[in-house]
């Protein structure tokens, strides 16, 4: 047991879970689509929708959706930070099939007009869970610098990836793969021991077969 367990994160209330969680889901959010968010439909799943604007969970998403931290004392006032910043949002209930019950389904455009879908929980003590991105499973937990490569599903990705890894020292803590289908498009979730310089971030996005390349740091209770 640590400081952590005892007392809990560091935060702006009232709730680590659907608090300080939904600004984690927010910011690493953000984090993947690496861009401005201009617009985001949020949809509240459980106790989120039930409780959650009790307890500031849609502010806390709005707030991490604009880069807020958990600690960050003006979440409370999100939505006018977001009117100032240009972020259209609105809130609607969903009912997702098997999902934990703080969890949301967020629709988001960035400013370049690029799209992204994702499914995230916040499983207790500001601990999250990215469950899908663009209906593919991640189980992303932001703990640890994460990378997400959509490539070509071709023999060769997977050994050139972890190769050059390797060469810069950086250790794979977890690696998910999965594909749509064969010759298809394939994705590669690798969460790794240390964080990703910038050449070696380059160098995969520039790789043959490559689509896209996301990369977020570790994020911080």
């Amino acid at each position: 047991m640590n400081v952590f367990d005892i007392m809990g994160p560091v935060m702006v209330g009232p709730s680590s879970s659907h608090t300080a969680g939904a600004v984690k889901i927010g910011y690493t959010a953000r984090k993947l689509m690496r861009e401005e968010i201009k617009e985001a439909k949020i949809f509240l799943h459980g106790s989120f929708l039930l409780t959650g604007k009790g307890h500031g969970t849609d502010k806390a998403l709005i707030a991490g959706l604009l880069g807020m931290m958990p600690d960050d004392e003006r979440i409370p006032d999100s939505f006018s930070y977001a009117k100032e910043r240009g972020l259209e949002y609105d809130f609607a209930g969903i009912e997702l099939r098997s999902a934990h019950p703080n969890s949301v389904l967020m629709q988001l455009v960035g400013e370049k007009g690029n799209k992204m879908e994702i499914i995230a929980s916040s499983i207790g003590g500001s601990s999250i869970v990215i469950n899908q991105i663009d209906g593919v499973e991640a189980d992303i937990t932001a703990a640890y610098p994460t990378l997400v490569i959509k490539n070509v599903d071709k023999p060769g990705h997977v050994s050139m990836v972890t190769s050059l890894l390797s060469k810069h020292s950086i250790n794979i803590a977890t690696m998910k793969i999965q594909r749509d289908k064969r010759g298809g498009n394939a994705v590669m979730i690798i969460e790794c021991d240390q964080e990703l310089p910038g050449e070696v971030l380059e160098l995969l996005g520039n790789a043959e077969g490559v689509k896209k390349v996301t990369y977020i740091n570790a994020v911080e209770a």
